[in-house]
């Protein structure tokens, strides 16, 4: 297994230590909005554990995916909506 993967967030490359989660990923890519709420204000992680579901992100084209569930795979395609 490689010490490292890297992957995209918001178009830029980005390159975690493996075991690493998504929403780790996005933060390193120094986005700090991950979504936002129906009356627009900025969401970001709040639980770490998948219960708050504030860390939702599109991930290779799913939709509403908990960055805080999910490990980094290699060549990734993470978006934001913050």
């Amino acid at each position: 297994m490689a010490d490292t993967v890297s992957l995209s967030v918001n178009g830029a490359n980005v390159t975690v230590p493996s075991g690493a989660m998504v929403s780790a990923a996005v933060a390193l890519a120094g986005v700090s909005s991950f979504r936002k709420s129906v009356s627009g204000e900025p969401r970001g992680p709040l639980c770490g554990m998948g219960i708050c579901f504030e860390c939702r992100v599109t991930i290779n084209g799913w939709e509403h995916c908990r960055s805080c569930q999910i490990l980094c795979q290699e060549a990734m395609e993470v978006r934001t909506d913050g």
